[in-house]
């Protein structure tokens, strides 16, 4: 993947790119708020060296251990800004057909640009309610990544994702309303007849 054009077709590269512009240095960071593995988190950052986008750097640790440091450099800020403006207007655009209802065009859209919704929702360029509500009007299912950003980013936000926007998701609930106010009424076993 180091060429280019297969980098500007490689939101996983994005990802990793904004996580690092966003001050995640080393690559155990980047692989938990990217949510990729570390080894292809590795992968990435290696491509995006080889094409001078960020800086790797060793530095000495407690006890003379190595540490890998990554950090953005100017080439990779201005790809990364031009990716993200492109991506803007995009979520813009796929706002404006679910506001007008046109629930052909935006499916024909949201398929044309399905790949890059993760890294929309890791960048937050758009929400994942809105998100969820999208493709909930669409008759559509998420894909495992679209289903983690949008995970990750309404655990950022306090929110429950999914499950805020009444799309189904298993949220671990198992039925036990022990501790539900019941207005006075007594919910006791058989002693209370």
């Amino acid at each position: 993947m180091s060429s280019n054009n297969n980098f500007n077709e490689s939101p996983n590269h994005f990802m990793v790119l904004d996580a690092i512009s966003r001050g995640m240095k080393k690559i155990e960071d980047i692989a938990k708020v990217t949510k990729l593995s570390k080894d292809e988190v590795e992968l990435i950052i290696n491509d995006l060296q080889t094409q001078k986008l960020v800086i790797k750097q060793t530095k000495k640790g407690f006890f003379g251990n190595k540490k890998i440091e990554v950090y953005v450099a100017d080439t990779g800020f201005k790809i990364l800004e031009s990716k993200k403006q492109e991506l803007v207007n995009k979520s813009k655009y796929l706002q404006q057909l679910y506001e007008t209802g046109n629930r052909g065009q935006m499916q024909s859209y949201m398929n044309d640009n399905r790949m890059w919704m993760p890294m929309m929702l890791f960048s937050g360029l758009i929400n994942a309610v809105m998100f969820t509500s999208m493709m909930s009007f669409m008759g559509m299912s998420m894909n495992p990544a679209e289903n983690v950003q949008s995970e990750a980013q309404a655990s950022e936000s306090g929110g429950s994702g999914a499950e805020d926007s009444g799309a189904a998701s298993d949220t671990g609930d198992t039925g036990d309303y022990s501790d539900m106010d019941v207005g006075g009424m007594d919910t006791g076993g058989f002693d209370s007849f």
